[in-house]
């Protein structure tokens, strides 16, 4: 058996700013929610049915502070080189912005970075080999 990668879980400072950022910036709907209060959970994925992974945002979480040498991110694909500088436009103008946009041999590609509401390092690129927009 091999296992599957299936979702990664967050631990946010604020619900449900969290969850307008990623269906803001990400694309990602609530897909599956649960609980109440402090024990509200949410389960974000891209909007086809049956998506293979989801971002399990959890409330109550601390701010998180992480310096510009550490490269501990999550990553999410965009489809060209123009929607990574749109990203990084609109991260600078709303203060959001984390890494200026940069271009990497491959397989790293060109790309930027955001904060989001926590503090997590949300990066976004072009020429990855991964994911629906390789």
């Amino acid at each position: 058996m091999t296992p599957e990668f299936t979702h990664c879980a967050l631990h946010v400072s604020d619900l449900d700013e969290s969850i307008a950022f990623y269906a803001s910036y990400c694309g990602l709907r609530i897909v599956k929610e649960h609980g109440k209060g402090k024990e509200r959970t949410v389960w974000m994925a891209h909007a086809e049915e049956g998506a293979a992974f989801v971002l399990v945002l959890l409330g109550g979480g601390p701010e998180r502070e992480q310096g510009k040498d550490d490269m501990t991110h999550y990553g999410f694909a965009v489809a060209s080189r123009d929607g990574v500088e749109k990203v990084a436009e609109r991260g600078r103008r709303e203060g959001r912005l984390f890494w200026e946009l940069q271009e990497f041999p491959p397989p790293t590609g060109y790309l930027c970075a955001v904060r989001d509401p926590s503090g997590y390092i949300i990066e976004f690129s072009y020429g990855q080999p991964l994911g629906r927009n390789a």
